[in-house]
């Protein structure tokens, strides 16, 4: 199988856009892969350290009030189309899969015009701007949330989950013991996204501050650029501080308690790990997608959800005790998750994949 990958920007398309192709070598290992992506993001670095050959293109994503840069970045965008042509003309792919991002626009545009297969991936509840248009055009849409469907054409889509889900089951667990924290005692992990949020780090210092009477560890992760000052105050022994984890989803497998954002990738491993969790969605991001990614899971059953505005010590410490202390609650949760977790994302998206080249 001959497959063209294009996905970028953010870690939460890149990685789950990686898992596809990790899963297509490992079920076909004649495939060859090609990976299309921006020039200055961060897909050109972590792409080509995998071994995937790498080919970037100058885009930018349109503004909503500068016309010039508009006019600039539509001027790109014929580029880059003539670009793809050239790749994808040269490869000569069986298939073509977008997996979030505006650098994905312009390469399955090409391969529609010119006949080539097409799949695209949507890992939010609320689908981004590039999906929302692409979906006219491509062959099969790939969903992550059954509720996406809503703003699809039905016919066209296939719940696959996230394809980090079956990454995070691949992965050997790393001891919670690494991290300092005791085998006696449940632990918590509490992690705001891989670069971290000082509004976050503020509202959960003071939650930190007082745990020193519960009977959990907590294990908090400030993101790199907040550690050194967050780390200069003073907790008990059962709270432990670290700036960043390089592998969380292995880590996750031995916590009793993940308290989180609500991104595509990180809510893919907490349901296939099946880990009671408490959602606190970004009001940052893109149509506030965290939020109804975080609204999903809250109303199947499978995690409880905390606006960060209404985000109080006590209030998580309730939500905490609760998760912790009641049994048929925490084992209520755990079932529900296990009902809604996919944890054969990737294979799924790769016999799609077969079935659209037959």
């Amino acid at each position: 199988m001959r497959v063209i990958i294009t996905a970028g920007g953010t870690g939460g398309h890149i990685i789950p856009a990686l898992a596809i192709a990790d899963k297509v070598m490992e079920l076909d290992k004649t495939s060859e892969i090609l990976y299309i992506g921006t020039h200055n993001r961060m897909e050109k670095d972590i792409v080509p350290k995998k071994g995937y050959r790498y080919e970037e293109i100058e885009i930018y994503g349109l503004s909503k009030r500068d016309l010039k840069t508009n006019l600039k970045n539509i001027g790109l965008i014929i580029k880059a189309k003539k670009r793809c042509l050239k790749l994808i003309k040269e490869f000569k792919p069986d298939v073509v899969v977008g997996v979030g991002g505006y650098v994905t626009f312009p390469v399955l545009r090409v391969a529609k015009k010119l006949g080539v297969k097409t799949f695209i991936h949507e890992q939010n509840s609320i689908p981004g701007k590039s999906n929302r248009i692409l979906a006219y055009s491509v062959d099969k849409i790939g969903l992550s949330f059954a509720d996406s469907i809503n703003y699809f054409d039905a016919k066209k889509c296939i719940l696959t989950g996230n394809p980090c889900s079956e990454s995070a089951l691949d992965i050997k667990a790393i001891p919670k013991t690494k991290y300092g924290l005791s085998r006696k005692k449940k632990s918590i992990l509490i992690v705001q996204g891989s670069l971290g949020s000082s509004i976050m780090n503020k509202k959960m210092l003071e939650f930190l501050m007082s745990t020193h009477n519960e009977d959990y560890d907590v294990l908090y992760i400030t993101g790199k650029d907040y550690y050194e000052e967050f780390s200069k105050n003073k907790f008990s022994k059962n709270v432990k501080v670290v700036p960043y984890v390089d592998n969380l989803a292995a880590l996750m497998k031995d916590m009793d308690l993940i308290i989180s954002r609500a991104g595509a990738s990180t809510i893919s491993e907490i349901t296939a790990l099946t880990i009671p969790n408490i959602l606190i969605p970004s009001p940052y991001v893109a149509n506030n997608h965290q939020f109804y990614n975080a609204l999903s899971i809250k109303e199947a059953g499978a995690g409880e959800m905390i606006e960060e505005a209404d985000l109080t010590s006590k209030l998580l410490k309730e939500k905490i005790n609760k998760i912790l202390s009641d049994k048929n609650y925490n084992e209520k949760m755990v079932k529900n998750l296990k009902k809604i977790a996919i944890p054969n994302s990737s294979t799924i998206i790769y016999n799609v994949l077969k079935d659209l080249i037959k």
